[in-house]
């Protein structure tokens, strides 16, 4: 047998799944609250990330979190982790995720979000932030994981940690984001803003009315179960449907943490990631460039070849958006689900921070959307994801291999094949995208039942 067809680095970061003792993923630790985010894990891992803090000479943590009635709880025990670690503990309440970041840098300690981000409330998780309000290095997550195997000492009662609370948190977050943006009149501009019953809820209709919009809110009523349930920027369709009932301007979704978001036109037509980054990508200054991910769409990244700005593709996942823009020294990445990185003005991904440059933006067109992305048309993408018992088995396959290759010869530079493993559970992600939808689905079911005979 021949040697197995060399893995590209534009479509393949890794592909070995986690192992057993790997508890990060792409964006902190998460799970079902009942099994892998019970409260004596939680315990545990604020003792272990306590321990790790306290050798990096971190002496203090911020803890924030969203609206999910596992909040309460596992706030106590993450609480009682660090504590026992001999780490202080200062507590947020809820406020959205890049708030505990900003407030993490400003106050040079770490930060922790209990959140799982965009899931339903059955889930939750952990989210970490350093002294510079940028996510916890891969390095350190290992550290964690490592203590974590061990059993917890806790210090002596004299060097126990204390618990204090941050009372005026959301007001300092509303006053850094407002700072940004001191020159940015939203008078008279009619919005509606989807808070997805989550982290944003209290903070993000402040924020919009102080700068003078007319602001309409929904999913802003968290009872502690119906975070992202049915609203928010994983179900844009009623923002949408509202948008259109009731001739707003635009309306602006957020996801349940407040670290992505998506845009509606008044005609309704939903912006992603890949939209977000067009029309910021319009101010960038001579030289910069974007970092995308692998699935932002190939059309985006013609369009930054046609107009000389530089481009580069890192793993799906804000970190490793984020690490690639400090490597490049560029300000602005972002993924398709609208995780949209301004480094110029905060340290990860903040949707607030975001959908106020996109006004900002769009203020020369007198906040009109759909003018602002005339004339950009995403190519259509298929994605199958497709159980199999042994992922490698088809990832190191040459027949396999050499379908992928015919088919990326037949698209060209005008469409894409992306082939990529789950790294949790038996899944092989393949999609496509061409100029033509049927091209993309015909493709991507080729791959996927050949796939599924090996």
């Amino acid at each position: 047998m021949s040697n197995p067809v060399p893995i590209k680095k534009d479509q393949l970061i890794s592909f070995m799944p986690l192992g057993k003792d790997r508890r990060f993923g792409t964006d902190g630790i998460r799970g079902p609250v009942d099994t892998t985010m019970n409260p004596l894990f939680v315990t545990k891992l604020g003792w272990a990330a306590g321990t790790v803090l306290l050798e990096e000479g971190i002496s203090r943590v911020l803890i924030g979190k969203d609206t999910r009635i596992s909040g309460y709880m596992l706030e106590s025990a993450l609480q009682a982790g660090f504590i026992s670690s001999g780490i202080d503990v200062v507590l947020l309440g809820p406020l959205p995720t890049p708030g505990v970041s900003f407030l993490a840098s400003s106050n040079k300690q770490a930060g922790v979000v209990i959140s799982a981000s965009h899931n339903l409330f059955e889930d939750n998780g952990i989210k970490f932030f350093n002294k510079d309000g940028q996510k916890f290095s891969s390095e350190l997550e290992r550290r964690i994981e490592t203590k974590l195997s061990q059993e917890i000492e806790t210090v002596k009662s004299i060097n126990l940690g204390k618990a204090t609370r941050m009372n005026d948190a959301q007001g300092r977050y509303i006053e850094f984001c407002k700072s940004n943006f001191n020159t940015l009149d939203l008078t008279g501009l009619s919005i509606l803003l989807d808070c997805a019953n989550g982290a944003t809820y209290s903070v993000a209709p402040k924020v919009f009315e102080e700068l003078g919009a007319k602001v309409t809110t929904i999913g802003t009523d968290p009872d502690g179960v119906n975070i992202n349930q049915n609203c928010g920027s994983t179900s844009p369709e009623y923002i949408k449907e509202e948008v259109l009932r009731a001739n707003y301007d635009l309306g602006i979704s957020f996801d349940g943490d407040g670290d992505r978001l998506l845009l509606v036109s008044k005609t309704g037509n939903i912006l992603d990631g890949d939209d977000l980054l067009y029309i910021l990508s319009k101010s960038l200054n001579p030289g910069s460039g974007v970092v995308g991910t692998l699935m932002t769409n190939k059309s985006l990244q013609l369009y930054f070849m046609e107009n000389n700005i530089q481009f580069c593709r890192a793993d799906v996942g804000d970190k490793y958006v984020l690490q690639r823009l400090l490597e490049e020294n560029w300000l602005l990445g972002g993924e398709p689900s609208g995780h949209i990185i301004c480094l110029d003005s905060a340290q990860t991904g903040d949707a607030i921070i975001a959908a106020l440059k996109l006004l900002d933006s769009l203020k020369e067109n007198s906040f009109d959307v759909d003018q602002s992305v005339e004339g950009f048309n995403k190519f259509p993408q298929t994605l199958i994801n497709l159980s199999v018992n042994n992922p490698n088995k088809i990832i190191l396959n040459d027949k396999f291999w050499s379908e992928v290759t015919v088919i990326e010869n037949k698209l060209g530079e005008r469409g894409r094949v992306l082939i990529r493993p789950s790294g949790t559970e038996p899944l092989i992600r393949i999609m496509v995208e061409s100029e033509k939808e049927k091209d993309s689905e015909d493709y991507c079911n080729r791959l996927a039942n050949l796939a599924s005979k090996l």
